[in-house]
């Protein structure tokens, strides 16, 4: 394995965190605990979770993903050995069933407060914001939404001291961002300078592939400001395997189960997913391990988020850790984005 630290921090890290969205869904608990064994064996120290999850987001399984954690470290004691990053959910339609507020006070006591119980842990490492609550051109969103987002933003301030409140208290190290944007990643950086409070060391943003429109801004935000990337959907929901090419519908695998998972599934998307499967096969590479590797190696990135549902799959994408990309294959990977720039949202 590779290791990093997250920005600003001395706390070592993986390349490769181990996701967890799946589990209390499509995968059982002893299935999240067979994974988690896994990674930590070959070295993969950094997990991610969230409150929200399993997903699909449902008042079944809130929280679900968190509890199946919590009984593995308390059944392992491997509590020490892992950093541990969650987050609390954003406003919206979509999690209307945990809360409503936002990140007002009370919400994001409630929200730490119920991780730690689930996780059943004392502390959490990393904990971020899920996505803003102003509405942004996430999830699938292309283009900034001003006709519908909320005229006014969050309260930087009273977020970042209520995160302040539980770093004094040791329940929360350090505090991350998710599904944000340049504007207001710089916002939350400009409050903590000002106000003296807990300073975003990473943010956690789709990129892929077939998704890099985090180069458009953000990237520079993470290089100059030290703010690390945590890439999710580095294979854009099992797209960038291949497995959906042609149509194909495999058995338990989440567009098939999910088919409103499909923003990394139009025509577009499947041209250039045969193309880089072409580049793969060229240099004896999957087209899993290609994506994972390019993603593994961009200056902005501190880890990336793999996930699976099947073990197989979770050897592979931790493997891609030991894959080095020749300039070559590089220069093959661009000469096709250029091509086809970002084709999915």
């Amino acid at each position: 394995m590779k290791y990093t630290t997250l920005p600003n921090t001395d706390v070592k890290v993986s390349k490769i965190c181990l996701g967890t969205m799946t589990w209390g869904n499509q995968n059982t608990e002893a299935e999240g605990h067979e994974q988690m064994d896994y990674a930590l064996a070959q070295g993969v120290n950094f997990f991610d979770t969230a409150e929200l999850y399993a997903v699909p987001a449902t008042p079944e399984t809130y929280g679900a993903t968190e509890k199946i954690i919590g009984t593995w470290f308390k059944k392992t004691g491997n509590r020490d050995k892992v950093v541990l990053a969650s987050k609390i959910a954003g406003a919206g339609a979509y999690t209307a069933h945990i809360r409503k507020d936002g990140f007002s006070k009370r919400a994001i006591t409630e929200a730490i407060e119920g991780s730690l119980q689930r996780l059943q842990t004392d502390y959490i490492d990393l904990y971020q914001l899920h996505w803003p609550e102003r509405g942004v051109n996430c999830f699938g969103v292309r283009d900034y939404p001003y006709a519908s987002a909320s005229a006014e933003a969050e309260n930087h301030l009273e977020i970042l001291e209520t995160l302040n409140d539980f770093v004094k208290q040791g329940k929360i190290k350090h505090i991350g961002l998710s599904n944000e944007t340049p504007w207001g990643t710089m916002k939350y950086l400009q409050t903590s300078e000002q106000h003296q409070l807990p300073r975003p060391v990473t943010i956690q943003n789709s990129y892929s592939l077939i998704h890099r429109s985090y180069e458009y801004g953000m990237s520079e935000v993470s290089l100059r400001e030290n703010v690390g990337l945590l890439a999710y959907s580095p294979l854009a929901f099992g797209v960038l395997s291949g497995k959906y090419v042609g149509g194909k519908t495999p058995e338990g695998a989440r567009v098939t189960l999910f088919p409103r998972f499909n923003r990394y599934s139009s025509a577009q998307s499947e041209k250039a997913v045969i193309a880089y499967q072409e580049i793969a096969e060229k240099h004896g590479l999957t087209l899993a391990q290609l994506a994972l590797a390019y993603v593994n190696q961009l200056p902005f990135v501190t880890s990336n988020i793999i996930g699976a549902t099947k073990m197989d799959q979770l050897k592979e994408n931790i493997n891609s850790i030991h894959i080095e990309l020749s300039d070559e294959v590089l220069l093959e990977i661009e000469q096709v984005h250029q091509m086809m720039p970002n084709p999915a949202p």
